[in-house]
């Protein structure tokens, strides 16, 4: 399938496979409006995340839009969970912190924290935030500080603030100058982004 990409094409997809970040992970609890997890996926896209996990416990699965999410669902691998702890567990088995965004006194400054290690993010419901379940599951609850009179951004605005945070620190320590993936990976992972 790769004989009817351009090498340029072939370029850009390795590029981007090289840089994604397999160590940074997004989990949505619930999101309710589809158009919030487009945005969201194409924020993940956009920072090289690579795998974002789907946990609905109340809601139902939401559809992805093509248009709302410029096609960037193609490009990231989707894990479904209809359990919190089947979640966070599997996730922390992996070896990842778990950072829960929460509108709560314990929680810390993102912007304190080291983003470069191996974190999974989860970003709550619009209205209700994330659960009791993963709040009490997760291994920090962290906020993103606001300067006016309402404490609360649209879901997938508070996503990009974190991640683009993320970026930056990841990118100025070099992470997206080294690929986390083996070359079998990176050419496997061709092979397959050549025929989407």
């Amino acid at each position: 399938m790769r004989r009817f990409k351009t090498e340029k094409r072939i370029a850009k997809i390795k590029s981007v496979i090289q840089s994604r970040q397999s160590s940074l992970r997004v989990i949505l609890e619930n999101i309710h409006d589809p158009h919030n997890v487009s945005a969201i996926f194409r924020s993940c896209d956009a920072v090289g995340v690579s795998k974002i996990g789907l946990l609905y416990t109340i809601e139902k699965f939401p559809k992805i839009s093509k248009v709302s999410s410029a096609s960037s669902n193609k490009w990231l691998e989707v894990e479904k969970f209809s359990s919190t702890v089947e979640c966070i567990t599997k996730v922390k088995s992996e070896g990842f912190t778990v950072l829960a965004t929460a509108l709560d006194e314990g929680a810390k400054n993102f912007y304190d924290l080291d983003l470069t290690e191996k974190v999974a993010i989860v970003m709550g419901n619009e209205h209700r935030g994330i659960s009791k379940e993963v709040a009490k599951l997760s291994d920090e609850l962290i906020y993103i500080p606001m300067r006016g009179m309402i404490q609360s951004l649209n879901v997938s605005v508070a996503t990009a603030v974190i991640l683009y945070e993320a970026q930056r620190q990841r990118a100025l320590k070099g992470l997206y100058e080294k690929s986390e993936l083996t070359e079998e990976e990176v050419e496997k992972m061709i092979d397959e982004w050549s025929r989407k």
